[in-house]
């Protein structure tokens, strides 16, 4: 509990004592009971409302007078004023419609402290220091100091400080505060690691990759801080809602205080002044709208929390209530329903020895960082000469040329091979295809083929039981292997042999097809940022993902597990009801209380519980959220 709640609910327990003792207390048998009666209950209220006077002031001041502050103000004031007026001496209404309001403002700022505790325990990630060895000694230093390249250690019990491969040891870790999987990942020599992770057993050595500010802790704590700053079109309705609604219950407050007299007084009636000021009154309070203001943003907070929890990282609630309306999901094959693991299997067709054509293939293909050009590196073996190489040119969506030891080599697509005018003989197998020529001569093809992910069949399947009306999916490799994978996984439809602007070409045909929901694209890549960026929704591989899909993103799966898509669509799903069943309830309790209260059928009390039990209750409904 923070200070100020410690304080206010102070406040809340001196009144409501202050309230008690005055109730006990015979005001009538004391000289000037009235006037110390006055005195008071005056003292309670302004113990437990001066804050909400100061704040309907500074609102007059600034010239934004019709807000919750005002309302309560001149509803409380009007009360005081009125048992005055009138010398009934109950002055017990002001100061208890007060006191309940400061209640509901309690809960509602202890509601939203627990969605950022939860949020802050899940994002406990941020790493305190880096071990750096130097001179033989383990020195602690600032992650924020720690070069690109630098080897770090890390040992058993400690959090990855920066994103990196590890170079030397082997452990386990522990990804649950970045992805909500329990299960521990293995790590060793060779494998990438990303920041935020727990090292459970071995010791680990490990060369960083980015700088502090860019590694993967960094940018997850970036997108949960500024999340709340993208208002969705709920949240933006009942801003718009309450801008309009507050002036018109002070103006219908008003002329229930001032018409009814005058027509009284018009027909030769008693005017009934009293009657009418103390229904304005009750009026102004059942019309606060603090359950919707209040619950709305909570309900889109608390989703984000929840989603945080499973490893969903959504930027704002705007994308929140659009990934709540998908119903089609586009995905990159390599890196997204694929692992992006690239393995060479065969060389096919070669007049060279095996090894000779990879060494070709390594060197032509050592400046390029696709995961086919590494599994080429990969299956080769040995350390690259790149003194060897010059005249490197790479052909978008065909491959890349260069000149090794003075002879020209190109290595790609059969659309390089066309390109260049060489007869290439097809491979009947399925595969990534790497067609080589050497010299201006047709040198053989290597085979070359991607694992798809564990849960990507799943995540389809789970999708589709969410209520996704088709599953599409893009990729640039050769149609008979895009076909297999899409076959394999059971998604709708396919499209193969796109350059990186076909893909943008594709969706935004897509798009312009209409239909029912949101489109969602689901991708990793530097080339796939276009992507993310013009579909509805874009849905970026966090772990592995490149920094440009994460930033062009709205919504960032920290463990690059397809199945969580489906997860993230339940939660967004379960939000959104529960954000309408707040607005239903707290309008349909608000209309009803008002008309009652104009009819005289209500009093101060039910006024109470039409603002403070509707908010409240709204409240509770809220933080249903953070459970997904």
């Amino acid at each position: 509990m923070t200070k100020k709640q410690k304080r206010m609910l102070i406040r809340i327990v001196v009144t409501a004592g202050m309230l008690a003792l005055f109730a006990l207390l015979p005001w009538e048998r004391l000289p000037f009971g009235g006037v110390w009666r006055l005195a008071g209950y005056l003292a309670a209220y302004l113990v437990i409302g001066h804050d909400i006077l100061k704040k309907a002031w500074r609102g007059i001041c600034n010239r934004r007078v019709f807000d919750e502050n005002f309302l309560m103000a001149v509803a409380t004031v009007g009360a005081f004023g009125l048992a005055v007026y009138t010398r009934s001496g109950d002055y017990l209404e002001g100061v208890a419609v007060m006191l309940f309001y400061q209640i509901g403002e309690w809960f509602q700022s202890w509601a939203v402290g627990r969605s950022r505790k939860n949020i802050s325990q899940l994002m406990d990630i941020r790493p305190d220091y880096a071990n750096v060895e130097r001179d033989g000694k383990l020195e602690r230093v600032d992650p924020d100091t720690v070069e690109v390249g630098t080897v770090i250690l890390v040992q058993p019990g400690e959090k990855i400080p920066i994103d990196g491969v590890v170079e030397e040891g082997a452990s386990t870790l522990n990804t649950s505060a970045l992805t909500g999987e329990s299960l521990p990942r293995s790590a060793s020599a060779g494998d990438e690691v990303i920041s935020g992770c727990v090292n459970m057993t071995g010791v680990l050595r490990i060369r960083t990759t980015k700088a502090f500010g860019e590694s993967t802790v960094s940018k997850i704590l970036d997108l949960v801080e500024n999340a709340s700053s993208r208002k969705s079109r709920s949240e933006d309705f009942i801003s718009r809602f309450a801008r309009v609604y507050t002036p018109v219950v002070c103006f219908s407050a008003l002329a229930l205080a001032v018409l009814p007299p005058v027509v009284s007084l018009a027909m030769g009636l008693e005017a009934g002044w009293g009657v009418w000021l103390y229904r304005a009154l009750t009026f102004l309070v059942a019309s606060c709208p603090c359950a919707l203001v209040i619950s709305i943003p909570l309900s889109f907070f608390a989703g984000i929390g929840g989603a945080s929890r499973e490893g969903v990282l959504v930027k704002g609630s705007s994308y929140l209530e659009a990934l709540s309306q998908t119903r089609r999901v586009v995905f990159d094959k390599t890196g997204t329903l694929t692992q992006g693991v690239f393995e060479v299997n065969a060389v096919h067709h070669s007049p060279m020895a095996e090894a000779q054509l990879l060494e070709y293939a390594a060197l032509a293909e050592s400046a390029s960082s696709h995961p086919i050009s590494k599994s080429i590196q990969k299956a080769y073996g040995r350390e690259l000469d790149r003194s060897r190489v010059t005249d490197i040119e790479e052909i978008g969506g065909n491959g890349v040329t260069a000149v090794v030891d003075g002879i020209k080599v190109a290595a790609g697509n059969d659309k390089l091979m066309e390109r260049l005018g060489i007869a290439y003989q097809p491979c009947h197998h399925v595969g990534t295809i790497v067609h080589m020529a050497v010299d201006g001569r047709y040198a053989g093809h290597i085979l070359i083929s991607d694992r798809v992910k564990p849960t990507a069949k799943e995540a389809v399947a789970a999708l589709k039981r969410a209520g996704v009306a088709e599953t599409v999916m893009l990729t640039g490799d050769a149609r008979k292997v895009a076909e297999q994978v899409a076959a394999e996984l059971g998604v709708d439809q396919v499209y193969a042999q796109l350059l990186p602007g076909d893909k943008v070409e594709k969706v935004e045909a897509l798009l312009a097809e209409g239909g029912a929901g949101k489109l969602a694209f689901v991708g990793d890549g530097v080339n796939d940022a276009p992507v993310l960026s013009r579909a509805d929704i874009g849905i970026a591989m966090g772990a592995m993902g490149s920094d440009a899909a994460i930033e062009a993103a709205d919504v960032v799966l920290m463990d690059d597990d397809p199945l969580k898509i489906a997860k993230a669509l339940e939660i967004s799903r379960k939000c959104l009801r529960i954000v309408y069943e707040n607005i239903v309830f707290a309008i349909g309790v608000k209309i009803a209380c008002l008309i009652l209260v104009a009819l005289g059928l209500a009093g101060m009390w039910l006024a109470v519980f039409a603002d403070v039990g509707v908010m409240i209750l709204a409240i509770l409904n809220a933080i249903r959220c953070l459970k997904p």
